[in-house]
């Protein structure tokens, strides 16, 4: 018997996407009969996908490279996804017979959840390591939480370009910085978000000698779990989050989006860090 729905994760490459362990836990708890399963799909390549689904489909996830080439391909776009201009989840949804695709963005609110599970609900100073989708993600939460004026730490500040329009549609200001000032931004701040690969983030670290007290750092790279950033934030004082913790909830968010059922974040969580400690 085949499964009553379907779901999938999108992107290029794919084959170390998670989502598979997290989505599939959620409709183990659940008790639904629903497929998820990982497709690569490169650049470009996303509208010919769009145009084969049919009405088993649920939702998808999307993974780089394909968050900004979702939005011209949506029926409907989602107030946040549009302010952040990334779509990592599209909802199908059969309406009178019609076929609508809805684009939202999740990525946000695994932000938000995973600073206000580390106890930080509001905060007047962030710092953003990074200027791609997921900084520009990481704009929106803190903005959301209160950061009106963020330091956002960039090597170019040509390729934030999204980040800035985005911006300027929120109403932040942000104030860029170069990467090596980061160790004195990150005495000054409440709030931190790093969206850079763990090597760049150790260069950071290494130098880093202060923060706040408490202050809070989500590291959203997970591989390696603790990265050295993180390490160094947390002997400075402060409270280090895992990445895991915003893929949870960003997930979570789908889960609940998709199906329209509170997604069991405890089950997912667990089979998220057996995944993790076995890879």
């Amino acid at each position: 018997m085949s499964p009553a729905r379907r779901a999938g994760v999108l992107g290029h490459p794919i084959s170390h996407s998670l989502s598979p362990v997290l989505h599939r836990a959620a409709y183990r708890e659940l008790g639904i009969d629903w497929e998820y399963d990982a497709h690569d799909v490169p650049a470009g390549g996303l509208a010919g996908f769009l145009a084969d689904l049919d009405g088993s489909w649920a939702g998808l996830s999307l993974t780089m490279p394909l968050k900004v080439e979702a939005i011209p391909l949506m029926d409907f776009v989602e107030s946040m996804a549009k302010l952040v201009g990334a779509i990592n989840t599209v909802l199908v949804q059969d309406l009178g017979g019609v076929r609508q695709l809805t684009g939202a963005n999740t990525d946000v609110w695994g932000i938000q959840s995973a600073l206000r599970e580390a106890g930080l609900d509001r905060a007047s100073s962030g710092l953003i390591v990074g200027g791609g989708a997921t900084a520009t993600s990481a704009m929106a939460a803190l903005g959301a939480m209160g950061v009106e004026a963020p330091l956002v730490a960039v090597r170019h500040r040509g390729r934030a370009g999204g980040l800035l329009r985005a911006a300027t549609k929120m109403g932040v200001r942000p104030h860029f910085i170069a990467l090596e000032d980061v160790p004195g931004a990150a005495a000054e701040v409440e709030a931190a978000v790093s969206t850079v690969p763990a090597e760049v983030g150790a260069e950071l670290g290494a130098a880093l000698t202060r923060v706040r007290d408490d202050a809070c750092l989500l590291d959203a790279v997970y591989d390696p779990l603790v990265t050295p950033l993180g390490t160094a934030w947390a002997r400075a004082g402060g409270v280090r989050i895992g990445g895991e913790r915003m893929l949870l909830h960003q997930a979570g968010e789908q889960v609940r989006l998709m199906t329209g059922r509170q997604a069991p974040l405890d089950a997912m969580g667990d089979a998220l860090a057996l995944a993790l400690r076995a890879a």
